[in-house]
């Protein structure tokens, strides 16, 4: 898997619990929120060698992410 299709994995993971909740004005915007969040949950626990370099590929995609 690649990054960029993880971090849209993550965001669409997200957005549907997300809209089905709150609805859909910045639903999107919340949902990359929701994502870094965990990624960095994530990165926080990994050791230096353990696939840092792909979740921070990760994380650049979201913070990359249109909110539109």
């Amino acid at each position: 898997m690649t990054p960029q299709r993880k971090a849209n994995e993550l965001i669409n993971d997200f957005w549907q619990q997300i809209t089905y909740k709150l609805g859909e004005d910045t639903s999107k915007q919340r949902a990359i929120k929701c994502s870094l969040i965990c990624v960095e949950e994530v990165l926080g626990y990994m050791g230096a060698d353990r696939g840092v370099e792909f979740w921070n590929e990760v994380k650049i995609e979201l913070e990359n992410t249109p909110t539109n």
